[in-house]
């Protein structure tokens, strides 16, 4: 089961049963013919459609689409994504940031990021030195580096602000 918002106005129940699909609980019996990887031509109900895939995003789970030269914009929602959103727990994944604190006392050894530097969860910010030890500190969400108040060769203290996003 997929739940498909078009142009963030109109949804779609899409369901595959066996080599069936239903949308919404109609049976669709399309002619669907791919002319290359991203340009289909589908027949249904005696209608011609010319689809083209002109962007997707597996990870986010979008994609924009052409059909008869009218664009869509599509979001897909599966069973997992449902599931989270009943729980209440789908607001997880856009963790908001908006500085980094030292987490102990040490000194900066490299800073791999800039001012206006966009960057994703996980990205490294910087190389803190604390009891013989580097730490590769890592960005816990996306954001856009505003601040940078640190430079290699800097002694910091735990709790000390060093980047703001």
């Amino acid at each position: 089961m997929l739940k498909v918002k078009a142009n963030r106005k109109y949804n779609y129940d899409i369901e595959k049963k066996g080599d069936e699909v239903f949308i919404n609980g109609g049976k669709i019996v399309a002619d669907i013919r791919q002319l290359n990887p991203l340009s289909f031509h589908v027949i249904n109900e005696l209608k011609s459609y010319n689809v083209e895939v002109v962007s997707f995003s597996e990870a986010e789970k979008t994609a924009e689409i052409k059909v008869n030269n009218n664009t869509y914009i599509l979001a897909s929602k599966d069973q997992f994504d449902i599931l989270l959103d009943q729980l209440g727990l789908s607001n997880l994944n856009a963790a908001q940031i908006s500085e980094v604190k030292a987490p102990m006392p040490g000194m900066v050894l490299k800073v791999f990021v800039n001012e206006g530097t966009e960057i994703k969860k996980g990205d490294n910010l910087f190389v803190l030195e604390a009891m013989k030890m580097e730490n590769i500190i890592k960005a816990g969400a996306d954001a856009v580096v505003k601040t940078v108040k640190i430079k290699p060769g800097d002694k910091v203290e735990k709790g000390q602000v060093l980047l703001l996003f």
